[in-house]
């Protein structure tokens, strides 16, 4: 009889580190976790001496308009655009529930893999109606991204799987991640919007190490063809979350000239150098795992991600 040994580094090793690395989650989700019904301060009214945002966020900083604009339009602006990431990633939040849940369907509930999965769904579930109140909170209406990008999502979360979904996943996530850091510091940024970024900061940093791992695992399953395809669903999702971020409509919101400020804010070289700088250690990461290829990389050029 076959000795039901395996050597280091095969399947069955692999899967008792990924074992080991959802108990980790596991328990760091158990020691630091919040609820934002009680962390976030929702009965103060708003302060609108504060922006929403770190001001060099902004999709017009560093523009003439931005120059011409009074601080109070600055602030209205940054609280605008607030509220519509904030949307954008409640959209984004539910694409990604319903992936998860469809990739663990009727898999082996005591495995700390489908748990993690499963504490995973609670925290984007409580990440989302924080945006929501948030958004709410800002004086923002309803943001909600266009109809072709709701209708490809649609279709995405429908599909997507594998590293398709988990890397999408580990895109949206790192993008919000960079910009949350800097507003969760900035004295500037209105305190309730701050406690809303360290919370997702916090909680979304195991989100990344599982996405991470995941993309990582399926990769070693996928042959060329399959990497390559993949590379590409991958990269135009990006393209459909990052373009979806501020809504076009936040402009006329804060009381701008709509076509002027969609104009100066699609040339603004300096927002462009943000996004760029955010994603860094997400293409470090996508080159690694041979995900950079160069159909790919049209998209993340369109979308300022490189």
């Amino acid at each position: 009889m076959a000795s039901s040994t395996v050597r280091p580094g095969g399947r069955n090793q692999d899967e008792s580190d990924e074992r080991d690395v959802a108990r980790r989650l596991l328990a760091s989700s158990e020691q630091l976790s919040y609820d934002p019904v009680v962390e976030v301060d929702w009965t103060t009214p708003l302060d609108k001496d504060f922006h929403g945002a770190s001001p060099e966020w902004s999709t017009l900083y560093a523009t003439a308009y931005w120059r011409e604009m009074t601080e109070a339009q600055r602030k209205e602006l940054t609280r605008q655009e607030a509220a519509s990431v904030a949307s954008t990633g409640i959209w984004f939040e539910m694409i990604l529930q319903q992936m998860v849940l469809r990739d663990i369907y009727a898999k082996d509930a005591t495995d700390p893999r489908f748990q993690w999965a499963l504490t995973e769904i609670a925290d984007e579930c409580r990440h989302s109606v924080m945006f929501a109140r948030g958004a709410q909170k800002l004086g923002a209406p309803p943001y909600r991204p266009r109809r072709l990008a709701v209708e490809l999502g649609r279709v995405f979360k429908t599909v997507a799987f594998g590293e398709a979904a988990y890397a999408a996943i580990l895109v949206a996530e790192e993008v919000l991640d960079v910009m949350q850091r800097d507003w969760m510091r900035d004295d500037r940024v209105v305190p309730f919007v701050r406690t809303i970024n360290n919370i997702h900061v916090v909680e979304e940093s195991r989100h990344m190490k599982f996405a991470r791992d995941e993309t990582r695992k399926r990769l070693r399953r996928a042959g060329p063809v399959r990497r390559h395809i993949h590379a590409v669903v991958i990269a135009i999702a990006s393209y459909v979350i990052v373009t979806s971020m501020v809504n076009r409509d936040v402009y006329a919101n804060a009381g701008l000239d709509p076509e002027r400020a969609r104009a100066e804010a699609k040339a603004n070289e300096h927002h462009k150098s943000q996004m760029r700088s955010s994603c860094a250690g997400l293409m470090e990461f996508l080159a690694s795992a041979r995900l950079l290829t160069r159909p790919a990389l049209y998209f993340y050029r369109r979308a300022h991600l490189v």
